[in-house]
């Protein structure tokens, strides 16, 4: 369903491509507006992988030939891009949008606008921009991209919230909004609150008045991430030991019962999300880093979902009515849900049958799909505002040259990572 073009579309493969051809057999382009232009071929810097595998043995730093800009394209000097997990998925092989070989690595960044196309009239020379959609290639100095595969954001935020600014806060706020009607007041429980996502759903639940309890993973310095957290306005902050005590039911005496759970880890630590969730309340799966499903000894499962895969299935496609305890899903967000088997749910029946819970997904790739671009965009523009009031704030970064891409890989998919690696390009 979503194969490479619709978010690299025909020209990104076919760039890296140009890039690798002699000169000689490349078409001459219109010329294009510019504040620096030269007749002569620029050659960039860019992480390449040709084929997937181990991020740290697969991506090489290549010198590349920078495409000619034609009317509707964009030249770029990109800034700073940071590494997320589903790049590190990308480069393995094992995320749910793959693009075309070679490929330049790098879902999402910042860069400033260097030249524009006679035909382009979104951005000017100056402007900083973003990546409209996932697999565009960030992680090089500069690049020639299609006016529509960007969107211009304000220079008045800082750069590291800029470079960061498309997926993790994009993904926390539309969860927040959109699968309970929450109030000021109301909980939100989560796993894995020191990533990056984690960290953006605490500073935006703080501005819309709502209470978090923000679970995380035992460590030595807890008490430092801790207090970190809590400064971010982190209303309660445990850990996975202390979530599974059974003290934890006087907790929740003084603390209403979360109405939305926010679920990237699995396995034990998503069935303990579930039992803390008010009756009638929502679990979204937005990632599978536990590598595990929530599990269970006995399930039942009713919704357009992957029967093949999933071993269990009474499809409300095949008429049947839903069994006792079925599990609410939309087929619109689970149908499509670009399952890998740390990704299945498998949920305690009574859980079910006496809490009414329901489980959705999320993916902040389809949620694009199913929306327009100027959608996004307003999106965009709601984050930057909070950018500007001071009530959301980029994660805690360690910026890297670009050169020494390899140090940035490897502290990336390193445990207890609370730092997010950006690679600045100057």
């Amino acid at each position: 369903m979503w194969g490479c073009g619709a978010f690299w579309g025909a020209r990104a493969p076919s760039q890296l491509q140009r890039w690798l051809l002699p000169a000689s057999r490349r078409r001459r382009r219109p010329a294009a507006a510019s504040f620096s232009a030269s007749a002569e071929p620029s050659r960039v810097q860019a992480l390449v992988y040709g084929h997937h595998g181990d991020p740290a043995k697969v991506v090489e730093l290549k010198n590349l030939e920078l495409a000619a800009v034609g009317g509707s394209d964009v030249h770029v000097k990109m800034l700073a891009a940071p590494i997320n997990p589903s790049d590190i998925n990308m480069i393995q092989g094992n995320y749910g949008l793959l693009p075309q070989l070679p490929a330049v690595g790098g879902n999402e960044g910042v860069g400033q606008v260097v030249a524009v196309g006679s035909h382009v009239t979104g951005v000017k020379p100056g402007d900083w921009v973003i990546p409209a959609n996932a697999g565009l290639g960030t992680w090089q100095t500069e690049a020639v991209f299609s006016e529509d595969a960007l969107i211009g954001v304000p220079r008045d935020i800082p750069l590291q919230s800029a470079a960061t600014l498309g997926v993790n806060p994009c993904t926390a706020y539309r969860m927040l909004m959109d699968f309970e009607q929450l109030r000021p007041g109301d909980s939100v429980i989560q796993n894995a609150s020191n990533s990056g996502v984690g960290q953006a759903v605490i500073q935006i639940a703080a501005a819309l008045g709502l209470r978090t309890i923000n679970v995380v993973r035992d460590r030595p310095d807890i008490q430092k991430l801790m207090d970190r957290l809590k400064n971010l306005g982190a209303d309660h902050v445990v850990t996975e030991e202390e979530l599974r005590k059974p003290e934890m039911k006087n907790f929740f005496k003084n603390v209403p019962q979360p109405r939305l759970a926010l679920n990237c880890v699995g396995g034990k630590s998503s069935t303990e999300l579930l039992r803390h969730l008010a009756p009638g309340g929502t679990m979204v799966t937005y990632g599978g880093m536990a590598k595990q499903p929530v599990v269970a000894s006995v399930v039942s499962w009713w919704g357009d979902m992957p029967g093949d895969r999933l071993g269990h299935h009474t499809g409300a496609n095949s008429g049947s009515a839903p069994p006792l305890g079925g599990i609410r899903t939309s087929s619109s967000a689970l149908s499509s849900w670009p399952w890998s088997p740390s990704m299945y749910f498998l949920c305690p029946q009574s859980l079910l049958i006496f809490k009414d819970l329901k489980l959705r997904g999320f993916w902040m790739s389809q949620w694009k799909k199913d929306h327009n671009p100027d959608q996004f965009k307003e999106l965009i523009f709601t984050l930057c505002d909070l950018i500007r009031r001071g009530q959301l704030s980029a994660p805690a970064c360690s910026e890297v040259p670009l050169q020494d891409y390899q140090r940035a890989l490897e502290a990336s998919m390193q445990p207890f990572v609370s730092s997010k690696q950006i690679l600045t390009m100057w």
